[in-house]
């Protein structure tokens, strides 16, 4: 059984870093099985992020075009060579899907929407268009799953069949965990020329403006506040917004600061296995892959309370909430940092989570589910049709 994937906002493959392209490739991930062979079905990108009336209609234009040529490639095929049904991840009034309604009803196949919003306050705005466009999606797919909770109320009022809550998912890294991760810090303290004593702070996230920018300005000035304190920080990411970024973190000892750049995934387990607090302001998060990375590899949290953090970060099991204030931040940081053993217990309760609610492997098993139930549903319905059409004959 195939199954089309696509993310109007970013494919898969692109080649700019994300949490959304993470998500995108887990997902893929996820949704290949034994029984289910998933494949990207296009790289259109429909993302608009001025509001631009006229750029909206013309991705409109593009996407109903590549729509009917996948609809006609499609319909070439066998039916064992068709998608049986069509994913579509994150979907929202700036990213609108204008590929996936046309092509499963023309293929009359189910079409899921995974990690949709619906945000009222956007119907006469700038992104009108992708806003009604979005809507309708939302309304006829076969099904609507969420992986963020704060999402939930704006889709239960398009919906009367609901939504499915999918909890953020993650590979959990075959890694050393704390304490045996001492050998490994070893070995990055001193290529990096670290001081290893220390504790270790980890951020990881693209920089870039507004958002992103926000966090580690607010982080900046909250590790002033702890500056007393013995601490290193890591900074894993780059983008565009990079001068910024440094800038930020100007008044703190240089030597207290670690910028890493960029790195692979793999690269990434290695420092979070080694660190000993993600912190992470999370301004306009939607629930941060990077909090869920580091709770697998068995770090503790200080974040934003920001969209559905809460559903990765458990106040004050796996880490911290708090508003976003440098203030609060700090006295978080200086709570954490000062007690070693409370440090380590969330981390063993972060990585606990993480085995037991966000493994990809239960992520399969109810990804595969609702589309089998999906297709089931679908194939009940052709039936129903079929019938009532002989009788109409007879």
């Amino acid at each position: 059984m195939k199954i089309a994937f696509y993310a109007p906002m970013k494919p898969p493959d692109d080649p700019q870093p994300s949490g959304d392209r993470r998500m995108a490739r887990m997902l893929m991930r996820a949704l290949d099985t034994k029984h289910q062979e998933v494949f990207l079905a296009s790289r259109f990108c429909s993302w608009d992020a001025s509001g631009d009336t006229r750029r909206q209609q013309r991705l409109q234009r593009i996407g109903k075009h590549r729509a009917h040529k996948l609809i006609g490639l499609f319909r070439q095929r066998s039916r064992e060579q068709r998608p049986a049904a069509w994913v579509t991840y994150h979907l929202y009034h700036k990213a609108p899907d204008w590929i996936g309604p046309s092509v499963t009803t023309a293929l009359d196949i189910p079409y899921l929407v995974v990690e949709a919003s619906h945000a009222g306050k956007q119907e006469n705005g700038r992104w009108s268009m992708g806003y009604a466009a979005a809507a309708d999606a939302i309304q006829m797919a076969d099904t609507v799953i969420a992986l963020n909770s704060s999402d939930l109320p704006g889709l239960d009022r398009l919906r009367d069949n609901g939504v499915v809550l999918l909890r953020p998912f993650v590979e959990l890294p075959q890694l050393p965990i704390k304490p045996s991760a001492s050998e490994l810090r070893m070995r990055l303290a001193e290529q990096h020329a670290i001081c290893h004593r220390q504790p270790w702070l980890i951020t990881v996230a693209m920089m870039r403006e507004i958002s992103k920018l926000a966090s580690f300005r607010l982080l900046a000035k909250a590790l002033e506040t702890v500056s007393d304190l013995p601490w290193s920080l890591l900074v894993i990411g780059d983008g565009p917004a990079r001068s910024q970024v440094f800038d930020s973190f100007a008044a703190l000892p240089k030597e207290r600061i670690h910028f890493l750049g960029e790195l692979s995934s793999d690269h990434i387990d290695q420092w979070l296995s080694a660190s000993d607090l993600l912190v992470w302001p999370a301004v306009g998060e939607a629930y941060g892959m990077a909090l869920l990375e580091a709770h697998a590899c068995g770090v503790p949290v200080i974040a934003g309370r920001s969209g559905g953090v809460a559903d990765i970060v458990e106040d004050g099991q796996t880490g911290l909430l708090v508003e976003h204030d440098a203030g609060a931040f700090g006295d978080a940081l200086r709570s954490l940092l000062s007690n070693p053993d409370r440090r380590a217990h969330m981390g063993q309760q972060a990585r606990r989570k993480a085995q037991t609610l966000h493994d990809i492997a239960q992520a399969r098993a109810t990804l595969h589910g609702l589309i089998n139930q999906a297709i089931a549903r679908r194939s009940a319905q052709r039936s129903l049709v079929s019938v009532r059409g002989n009788s109409a004959r007879g």
